[in-house]
């Protein structure tokens, strides 16, 4: 009995041993007043390794989320929510696309850049036991990084929307685009003479594509402040002492749906180039949560010469997508972060292994450009890309990519200008000095000449009325809140009948429709009818995806207008009593006990996108968020950010959200490229752990 008695008393010591470690002294973190994280070591391997401890620190659940979903075992956690994304990725076959390529595509240097990341991440979670999701999930290994870059891509190329539209049959339901701003500023059209960038990213506020925030500094000619993800082992988008750049969304065509012709008398075979070819089966396992159970589900799809294939309703259809067959994007990320010069910039960018996204750049020689970068595959004209296309030709199956130098760009322009705002490529500059459209547009599907949306219209309006602009009048123009004279949606091109009703035709709604007419086109949070307008702007999106016309060139009708205004007119005089209210009384910025009045609204440069909450208000979930604002000058470069909420995601960190109303004052912080600089104003320097193996 005394034994057991013993064991007893010292069981809970064994069960929170924790292993063994060590500092790792030449790696510093200095965390500054804001928690932001200015990481520096010898070597640009040991700068990763405190990258990952630095966001093991601050947001190491969003991290493992990501993780256990490329492991495929998210719907152990999550329950159903989780399975479907880790059968979503089976299906997409990054794994064995990643696995094959890894040794073969990746240089050993960034191969060891990435077992450093993953060693970090390995540490802290053997160090930190009481916050790991699922132990099995450790250790991770390098090729995990790697497929979570993968399926960023994916979505973001639009892939993962034609994947679903095979699994579900139909054409995915559209969403409001939640886009993106890139302005660079040549030194001929500043008052200072200073070249000006603005990188600023529209992503979700919160979750797995949000942005954090960090200075990455090495004796190997690593030093970059910029945004990246929670798994990225590099800065996405940011700026070094030579030359910045911000990333876009663009919408060019990147992946396609094939549909097979399938032997009669022997149903796993399809016809290819006249022959008949066996399709490789694939069988993919998964458990899913039902409360203290897991249950093992399987799922069976297929492989064809053009990719991972599935037996629908319809007969069987095969998708192909660049990002889905494309490793090498975070070893040229990693590499842009040292890049000292326009020319070695843009070699990178020749990779094409960030295969989507627009580059909108800037440096300290005076160079701007724009990019609608895409490994942007090489078709055949004789066919229709934006169809599902015939699955028994290799003249579908396409295999090489257009250089560069034949996608839309912008170099120096005679206007002083690019930008970018999910716009089309075609209208990125002053106007003489556009790309121009070919029919070679017809096969690569870059938004056409004349897609404009709110926010680009906007732009040109404001930047029109400047022969030269001052870093304040920089400032207005990214911060605007004001829809342009004419509402443009490239989902709904004729918007601008929304504020043009006759209120005599329509009594029930004659005096919202006085309120919409009454509307300066402001979503300022001191605005009393722009409630209104977002409140039927977020009606007319929703009608329109239900009934299935909310998709590019889409037009809207006056009955559209009159049911979405109807709605929302009886959603506010129901929550607030009336039409007219200030909205940053209703649009919210929150996170934990902090709530404060929120401007901006849908396709505004300002843009910000909203959500219901219980008590009948908005939440912001989804537009402005990291911002950085950079000038390059004689000085050298001068950088100011702000994140959305701050630089950490645990509720308990004074970080969690220090930085929430300088975001909603439109205040930024100053940031310092300089290490001693940073070193002195430093609140906490330390060094991260290592298991001893």
């Amino acid at each position: 009995m005394k034994n057991l008695f013993l064991l007893f008393f010292l069981f809970p010591s064994f069960l929170f041993t924790q292993p063994e470690s060590k500092e790792l002294t030449n790696i510093t973190i200095a965390r500054d007043q804001w928690g932001v994280p200015h990481i520096h070591a010898p070597t640009d391997k040991e700068v990763v390794y405190g990258l990952a401890w630095a966001q093991c620190e601050d947001d190491f659940k969003t991290l493992q989320e990501q993780m256990l979903a490329v492991r495929g075992k998210y719907g152990e956690v999550k329950g159903k929510e989780g399975i479907v994304f880790d059968f979503g990725i089976k299906y997409m076959g990054l794994r064995e696309v990643v696995e094959a390529r890894y040794e073969q595509d990746l240089s050993l240097e960034f191969r060891e850049v990435l077992a450093h990341f993953v060693d970090g991440v390995n540490s802290y979670a053997a160090l930190h036991a009481e916050e790991v999701l699922m132990k099995k999930l450790f250790p991770l290994k390098g090729q995990d990084i790697i497929i979570g870059y993968l399926l960023g891509l994916v979505e973001m190329s639009g892939g993962g929307k034609d994947l679903m539209k095979i699994l579900n049959g139909e054409a995915v339901e559209e969403v409001a685009p939640k886009g993106s701003n890139a302005i660079a500023i040549s030194s001929n059209k500043t008052t200072d003479g200073k070249t000006y960038l603005a990188i600023n990213s529209h992503q979700p506020l919160e979750g797995w594509y949000s942005w954090y925030e960090a200075h990455l500094m090495s004796d190997e000619g690593l030093n970059i402040l910029g945004g990246t993800f929670p798994g990225g082992v590099s800065i996405f988008h940011g700026a070094n002492e030579y030359l910045g750049w911000a990333h876009t969304v663009n919408h060019n065509d990147l992946s396609d749906v094939y549909e097979l012709k399938i032997n009669p008398k022997n149903k796993k075979q399809y016809r290819f180039d006249g022959e008949w070819l066996d399709l490789k089966k694939r069988k993919y396992k998964s458990k899913l949560k039902l409360g203290f159970l897991k249950i093992p589900i399987s799922k069976k799809v297929y492989e064809s010469k053009y990719g991972p294939t599935f037996k629908t309703k319809k007969g069987y259809f095969s998708w192909r997508a660049v990002a889905a067959l494309e490793i090498r994007s975070a070893e040229q990320w990693f590499l842009m972060n040292k890049a000292k010069n326009f020319e070695e910039f843009k070699s990178l960018l020749k990779w094409k292994a960030i295969c989507t996204n627009n580059v909108v750049y800037a440096d300290k020689e005076d160079n701007i450009y724009y990019l609608s970068i895409g490994k942007q595959p090489v078709r055949d004209v004789n066919y229709d890309w934006k169809k599902t296309l015939p699955g028994d030709t290799s003249a579908t199956l396409w295999r090489e990519y257009y250089p560069i130098d034949e996608l839309p760009q912008v170099l120096n322009p005679k206007s002083g200008y690019v930008f970018n705002t999910n716009n089309t490529p075609f209208s990125s500059s002053g106007e003489a000095d556009n790309p121009v459209e070919t029919k070679r547009n017809q096969t690569m599907g870059f938004q056409p000449t004349g897609v404009e949306n709110n926010r680009s219209a906007r732009f040109m309006e404001l930047i029109e009325q400047y022969e030269k602009l001052s870093y304040e009048d920089f400032k207005r123009v990214k911060y605007d809140e004001q829809y342009p004279s004419t509402l443009v949606q490239p989902n709904m091109t004729n918007l601008e009948i929304l504020l043009h009703l006759d209120e005599k035709k329509h009594a029930e709604i004659a005096n919202a429709i006085k309120v919409l007419k009454k509307w300066n086109r402001s979503t300022n949070d001191g605005n009393a009818q722009a409630t209104l307008a977002i409140y039927t702007i977020d009606y007319l999106v929703k009608s329109l995806n239900e009934a299935k016309r909310f998709s590019l060139g889409g037009q809207i009708t006056e009955q559209d207008c009159v049911q979405a205004i109807q709605k929302a007119k009886k959603e506010m005089l129901e929550k607030f009593g009336t039409l007219e209210i200030e909205l940053g009384k209703v649009q919210r910025h929150i996170r934990g006990n902090v709530s404060l009045p929120l401007g901006g609204g849908p396709d505004v440069l300002r843009a910000m996108y909203s959500k219901r909450t219980e008590d009948g208000k908005l939440k912001g979930f989804a537009g402005e968020c990291f911002i950085e604002l950079v000038r390059f000058g004689e000085e050298g470069v001068e950088i100011e950010t702000v994140n959305v909420y701050g630089s950490s995601a645990k509720p308990d960190s004074p970080h969690y959200t220090d930085q929430m109303e300088m975001f909603v004052d439109k205040k930024l912080k100053k940031m310092s490229l300089d290490k001693e600089i940073v070193m002195k104003e430093a609140v906490k320097i330390y060094s991260p752990r290592k298991v001893i193996e």
